[in-house]
């Protein structure tokens, strides 16, 4: 069966991620047969969706007349045989217990058409068990949405004992006709991908507070704010429910063995039904108490580095049991749960070797079977890290939030790299790019930038608000912050080269005012444009409120910046900020191809030139003198000549900058 061949789906259970799964379903332009085993229900899951479409279409983030479409193909029932009886492929999300998967699987087997694939939105069950319960093991794999499902880019698709290639690659292929994004678990083992690297976390910072080695408040501050996670371990385990990860853990316990039992203040909490937030109280109170405030400043690298050790040696089960590779672990975990990188990358950066020597220590002072390495982690160590073969290719530098080549074009082209992240913006990006300005300024191959952004999501969706909260809103560290950005910024609009940004998607906020370094600008039809700050009680903090209104003009500056709305290309380029507005899928050709023309130019003149604008800003006749002292200094250069000799000739010039 093709993707095509796929018409009807149907989603069993209409609870929080089966009337999700529906509604992405629905709005990808599937019909949809929503079921749950009572009236009330399926219609609470189906109101669920209405409510969350109708949302979605005022917002403007789907069409005007989407939303009654996409209710218009979801068909609420109760009855198996009608929900399942003329369908393609089910995707079942109901409760997270065996007895009630196979329950299902067993009536729904007796009912649905033969050609049909059935996927389960588990978590962490096994997929072969559920598979036996039917007749089409073949045609049997995970497929893991993640919570919630019209918003979280990843689903892991699982393979069952028995699934065969063309069901995960049809599986895969639905899931991106969803607009997510699959990522492949090659081997049914408990936990998957995105579980196996969380729980153990969160299981082992409840076992550092169980042995006293540190208390709740210094492993959360240190993983949110040393390690970079977008909530403590102890935060997060209130928001997922403590109960989930405890029954994840006893899974992997059982199949596993006694590196994954239950940490005693974990099962405490469960005892206890101190679930978290649902309950009022988890690892923090939300009732009588302040809930989860993390500290900004007391983080512990001691703890950080046993932390990292852990993480690393479950992607070293991962690899060496043939579940994933580290690139799709990587991937995983940063769509799945927000990690800033993947825990792979994360720990070749932190040393594979030193977090091999400090599982052995603690192995051997503890004796405890979650410290013992993977066979697979010394392999990697040796090879010098997860990532030590790869061989990425085409790269000139190497950044953390940055992709930074230069291409036979003579182009600089500057990516920033945080996808997982709406490619916002940190302290570390500000200092990657500060770098990487730098190295280009001093590349004689590189005569243009082009800044864009990875994925189709976002340019920039503005400042990493992580960061700021890493300032703990303290106005020191955040004035630090905007000097910074203002400082980068500034040296990337004042660079000799000419700068491109090539937007797509979100460029909002911070976002925006790095684009508007850019000395031109194209953008993608999807783009959004914007400076909400004044929805925060902030103002645009890197250069927006000094550099918008030489582009635009004050009236049109003031009206973009104390509105806070969010304006459509075609706007922008009615205001004068986007040069060049091409349909999707032709907008990273077009950047390129203007940054191309660019590094073409003779880069003498395009120097000088922006010198002159940027020095007449304020002084037209400081500009003036500028760009009479270059026109003075050009007369005499090779280029020149160049440009005469190619102009009489009815030729292309080819400027070597001299």
């Amino acid at each position: 069966m093709e993707i095509d061949d796929i018409n009807r789906i149907a989603v069993l259970g209409a609870g929080n991620m089966g009337h999700g799964i529906a509604e992405v379903a629905a709005l990808a332009g599937y019909e949809v047969n929503l079921r749950d085993i009572k009236e009330e229900f399926v219609q609470n899951g189906y109101e669920q969706i209405e409510w969350s479409v109708n949302k979605l279409e005022e917002k403007e983030q789907i069409g005007e007349g989407e939303a009654d479409a996409a209710l218009d193909r979801i068909t609420p029932l109760v009855d198996v045989e009608e929900a399942v009886g003329d369908v393609d492929f089910v995707i079942e999300a109901v409760p997270e217990k065996m007895e009630i998967k196979r329950d299902v699987y067993e009536e729904v087997e007796e009912h649905a058409p033969d050609h049909a694939v059935f996927a389960t939105n588990t978590s962490s069950l096994s997929i072969t068990d559920l598979a036996e319960v039917t007749d089409r093991e073949e045609r049997f794999c995970g497929m893991h949405f993640f919570n919630p499902p019209v918003r979280m880019q990843l689903v892991e698709v699982i393979s069952g004992a028995n699934t065969a290639d063309e069901t995960l690659d049809l599986t895969e292929d639905l899931a991106e006709d969803f607009g997510k994004t699959p990522v492949r678990v090659r081997k049914d083992s408990p936990g998957f991908v995105v579980n196996r690297i969380l729980v153990p976390l969160m299981n082992e910072a409840c076992w550092l507070v169980d042995e006293g080695e540190a208390t709740i408040e210094e492993i959360d501050s240190t993983t949110k704010y040393e390690i970079g996670l977008p909530m403590g371990s102890f935060e997060l385990g209130d928001q997922v429910g403590n109960d989930v990860s405890y029954h994840v853990l006893e899974y992997m316990h059982e199949v596993l063995g006694d590196a994954y039992e239950p940490a005693p203040l974990l099962a405490e909490k469960v005892e206890n039904d101190e679930l978290g937030k649902k309950t009022g109280k988890g690892f923090y109170d939300y009732e009588d108490g302040d809930g989860a405030e993390v500290p900004t400043d007391a983080g512990r690298e001691d703890v950080e580095h046993r932390l990292l050790a852990v993480m690393a040696n479950e992607v070293a089960h991962l690899v060496g049991d043939d579940v994933a590779d580290p690139a799709a672990i990587d991937e995983a975990v940063m769509l799945g749960a927000g990690f800033p990188e993947g825990p792979a990358k994360m720990a070749d950066d932190a040393g594979l070797a030193d977090l091999l020597d400090e599982l052995e220590t603690a192995h051997e002072e503890t004796g405890a079977a979650r410290y013992e390495p993977a066979d697979y982690l010394r392999e990697a160590a040796d090879e010098g890290g997860f990532h030590g073969g790869d061989d990425e290719g085409g790269d000139a530098y190497d950044f953390e939030t940055l992709d930074v080549e230069v291409t036979d074009d003579m182009v600089g082209h500057i990516t920033l790299d945080r996808p997982h992240r709406m490619n916002t913006i940190s302290d570390d990006l500000i200092a990657d790019l500060d770098d990487a300005i730098d190295e280009l300024a001093a590349d004689d191959d590189a005569r243009a930038i082009l800044l864009t952004g990875a994925g189709e999501k976002a340019f920039s969706a503005g400042a990493d608000v992580q960061s700021m909260a890493g300032s703990g809103a303290d106005p020191v560290k955040v004035t630090e912050l905007s000097r910074a950005g203002q400082q980068t910024f500034g040296r990337l609009e004042s660079c000799d080269m000419p700068v491109i940004a090539g937007i797509d998607g979100y460029c909002l906020g911070g976002g925006m005012e790095l684009a508007t370094c850019a000395d031109m600008r194209v953008a993608s039809e999807r783009s959004e444009l914007g400076q909400p700050e004044h929805n925060l009680g902030l103002i645009p903090g890197w250069g927006g409120t000094q550099r918008l209104p030489e582009i635009v003009g004050e009236g049109r500056a003031k009206e973009i910046i104390f509105t806070a709305d969010r304006f459509d290309p075609e706007t922008m380029a009615d205001y004068g900020f986007i040069n060049e507005v091409v349909p999707n899928d032709e907008l990273e050709d077009a950047a390129y191809e203007l940054a191309a023309d660019m590094a073409a130019g003779p880069p003498i003149a395009q120097r000088y030139t922006k010198r002159a604008m940027l020095a007449g800003r304020d002084d037209t006749t400081a500009g003036l003198e500028v760009e009479n002292q270059a026109f003075g200094q050009l007369a005499s250069t090779d280029d020149l000549m160049e440009g005469l000799t190619a102009f009489m000739g009815d030729e292309e010039p080819e400027f070597e900058g001299k």
